[in-house]
């Protein structure tokens, strides 16, 4: 995996080349539909509502966020 590179050490040439790699990458990508994408989101997410917390909630004894009885202590 390369490193991160710094933009603003790169010349105008290593900039356009890396644009153009890039674009090579999306070009092969598939496109789809945005109507069929969100058919196809909206079944994918009413099948699984069940098992979604952030549509059911988290159980009240399994909430690691729930509010401590007793308050904070500083030590």
């Amino acid at each position: 995996m390369p490193g991160v590179i710094n933009m603003d050490e790169l010349t105008d040439v290593d900039k356009a080349k890396m644009e153009r790699d890039q674009k090579k990458i999306e070009v092969k990508l598939e496109r789809w539909l945005t109507s069929k994408c969100c058919t196809e989101f909206m079944e994918a997410v009413q099948a699984g509502v069940e098992e979604d917390t952030l549509v059911k909630g988290i159980a009240e004894d399994k909430n690691p966020f729930k509010e401590l009885k007793g308050g904070c202590v500083v030590c």
